[in-house]
């Protein structure tokens, strides 16, 4: 990428001050203060300090934009068009307790309605997943596009599981149990975000997931378009800030994939 916007510069800095402090965070993991928030949901307080980082960049740079965060809520701005960031300042917080270095910042513009730019920014590996609508998709200013697999059975594919509390478990275990029977391998490896940025940049043909929120996938839906792939719901409607379900694909793979999951759904709703 030969040159950044002004809007993904701003996105860029934030995330990378922020980014700072969360790896000086992991490598003191076992010494930080946990809070619950609900049954095996859990908030750091790395959480909080990246979630106050990343709303004092955000709202120096564009002062009349709006903010939408995990940690710290709705913040309604002045801005024409309704423009927002959407911010998830810690995806894979589970992760990131346990030690496990996979985990994200993911950062979304909003304008209008509609997603024009993402970042997400895996601080441990130092990749920096970037698109704006219209501009492509990058891996630290490498050009990526969703892979060219055409069939399920050479496809890797990505999940979310439900957990203590969350989620529907017999629907997911029929999902998981057909795409099984029908790929190469699934894979869950706990973060929304980078999930979505591997299937831009092609290391995963396809990814779905249940119960999200909308700064859990927005920056990663504008990486998977801008990178040639196909996003929507797990049941065939078109992806909102409203959707709580998730799937992105190959163009190619969509259509099977989805067919799947729809079959597992029925044959769970049938019992």
């Amino acid at each position: 990428m030969s040159t950044r916007s002004p809007l993904l510069n701003v996105m860029v800095r934030a995330a990378d001050k922020a980014a700072r402090g969360l790896k000086r965070d992991f490598g003191e993991v076992e010494n930080l203060q946990v809070s619950r928030k609900g049954p095996a949901d859990f908030v750091s307080a790395a959480d909080k300090r990246t979630d106050k980082t990343l709303r004092q960049e955000l709202s120096k740079a564009r002062p009349d934009w709006g903010l939408l965060m995990e940690e710290s809520g709705e913040t309604e701005g002045t801005a024409a068009q309704g423009a927002r960031f959407i911010v998830d300042p810690l995806d894979g917080t589970s992760n990131f307790l346990h030690g496990i270095p996979h985990f994200a910042i993911s950062i979304a513009a909003e304008q209008g309605g509609a997603i024009v730019a993402g970042v997400i920014y895996d601080p441990i590996k130092e990749e920096l997943f970037l698109a704006e609508k219209g501009n492509g998709a990058f891996l630290n200013d490498r050009r990526i596009r969703a892979s060219a697999r055409r069939r399920l059975d050479s496809a890797l594919i990505a999940t979310g599981a439900p957990f203590k509390g969350h989620g529907d478990r017999p629907t997911f275990l029929r999902e998981i149990d057909a795409v099984m029977a029908e790929t190469a391998g699934i894979r869950r490896q706990g973060s929304a975000a980078l999930d979505l940025a591997y299937v831009a940049a092609g290391r995963y043909d396809g990814y779905w997931e249940r119960d999200l929120n909308y700064w859990d996938t927005a920056a990663g839906v504008v990486l998977v378009r801008e990178a040639g792939g196909f996003v929507g719901e797990v049941e065939g409607r078109r992806y909102t800030p409203e959707s709580k379900s998730i799937l992105a694909a190959t163009t190619d793979l969509e259509a099977p994939l989805q067919r799947l999951l729809k079959r597992a759904h029925k044959s769970a709703a049938q019992g």
